[in-house]
C-alpha cells in the first residue's frame, strides 16, 4: 500500500523550518514532512486546533508566545536513555572524573555541565555514577552538577524526576534503580536527595548561557548534528571560554571538533574521545 503525501503544505514547512533555525539554529531537512507532521499534529489536536494549519497561522499571528516556544519544544529531539552511550560514562569514572579532582585539589570545587539534558536520564546517570564511585566528594567538595535544556517542558520532567518502567529499563541498572528511585504507581520517581543535587534550567545553546564559572566537564553530546557549521564553531568557541584550563568537552559519537575548532586536544580514552581545552 502506497503512503500519502504528508498533511503539511509547503508554505508550512518553509515557514516552521525558518522559525527553528531562527529561534534554535537547529537545521530542518529537506523530507522532513512526515516527522513535522507528527509532531504537530499531537501538538495542534492538545491545544484545540482542528489542524496544523490553523496551529501556525495562531504561531504567525502571534510571534514570541508561549504556543510559539510550544511548536519549538514539540519538535526538539529528546531521545535520550539512562547511561547512554557507556563507553563515556567509562571514561568519566577511570579518567576524566580522577583527573578533574586532581587538578582541583586544593579547591575542592568540581562542576559540571549537562548542556542538553532532554528529560534528564543523563544528568541522573551523572549524579548516580558521582555518589557510587566518587564518595569522597562528598567530603568537603563543593560539586555542582547544572542540567539545561532548550525546551521548558523538558526542564519541568527533569524537576520532576518520574519515569515510566520502559524508560527506566532502558540503561539503568537494577541496583541504581533501588537504590535512587522509588515507586509511584506505574512509575518511578527520583528519590529527593539525588533529585536535589542538580540545578536544572532552560538554556538556549544560540543565546545567553548561564554564569556557571569555570566548568570542569561539559557533556554536549548529540546536539551539534543538528547545527549548521558556523553555529557549531560558535559554540564550540563558547565551550572554551568557559572549560576550565584541563577541562573537558564530552561529544557524541558522531561529533567532533576537528575542522571546527582547534583549540581542543582530542584524547583517545579506550574505544572513546574526549576533547580537553589545554589552557
Amino acid at each position: 500500500m502506497s503512503v500519502g503525501a504528508p498533511n503539511i503544505n509547503a508554505l508550512d514547512f518553509a515557514f516552521v523550518r525558518q522559525l527553528l533555525h531562527q529561534r534554535a539554529a537547529i537545521i530542518l531537512e529537506d523530507g522532513k514532512e512526515y516527522f513535522l507532521e507528527a509532531r504537530l499534529l499531537r501538538l495542534s489536536k492538545s491545544e484545540g486546533f482542528a489542524s496544523i494549519t490553523e496551529l501556525l497561522a495562531k504561531v504567525r499571528a502571534t510571534p514570541g508566545s508561549a504556543l510559539q516556544q510550544r511548536v519549538i519544544d514539540a519538535l526538539t529531539i529528546n531521545e535520550t536513555s539512562f547511561f547512554r552511550d557507556l563507553r563515556s560514562f567509562d571514561a568519566l569514572r577511570k579518567v576524566v572524573i580522577p583527573e578533574a579532582m586532581t587538578r582541583n585539589a586544593r579547591t575542592r570545587t568540581l562542576t559540571l555541565w549537562s548542556a542538553a539534558s532532554a528529560s534528564g536520564q543523563e544528568p541522573y546517570s551523572l549524579a548516580m555514577m558521582l555518589r557510587d564511585h566518587f564518595p569522597q566528594l562528598r567530603e568537603g567538595w563543593k560539586v555542582r552538577l547544572f542540567a539545561s535544556d532548550l525546551s521548558q517542558e523538558m526542564i519541568e520532567r527533569c524537576r520532576a524526576g518520574r519515569y515510566s518502567q520502559l524508560e527506566v529499563n532502558r540503561g539503568l541498572p537494577a541496583a541504581m534503580l533501588v537504590k535512587y528511585f522509588q515507586r509511584a504507581g506505574l512509575d518511578w520517581v527520583v528519590k529527593d536527595e539525588l533529585r536535589q543535587s542538580i540545578d536544572f534550567a532552560p538554556v538556549n545553546l544560540v543565546a545567553d548561557w548561564p554564569q556557571l564559572g569555570q566548568v570542569d566537564v561539559m557533556l554536549l553530546r548529540n546536539v551539534m548534528i543538528y547545527f549548521d557549521m558556523e553555529t557549531k564553531r560558535r559554540i564550540l568557541e563558547r565551550v572554551h571560554r568557559v572549560l576550565a584550563p584541563g577541562g573537558v568537552l564530552m561529544l557524541g559519537a558522531a561529533e567532533t571538533t576537528l575542522n571546527l575548532d582547534n583549540t581542543f586536544v582530542r584524547v583517545p580514552i579506550d574505544s572513546t574521545y574526549v576533547y580537553r581545552n589545554p589552557g
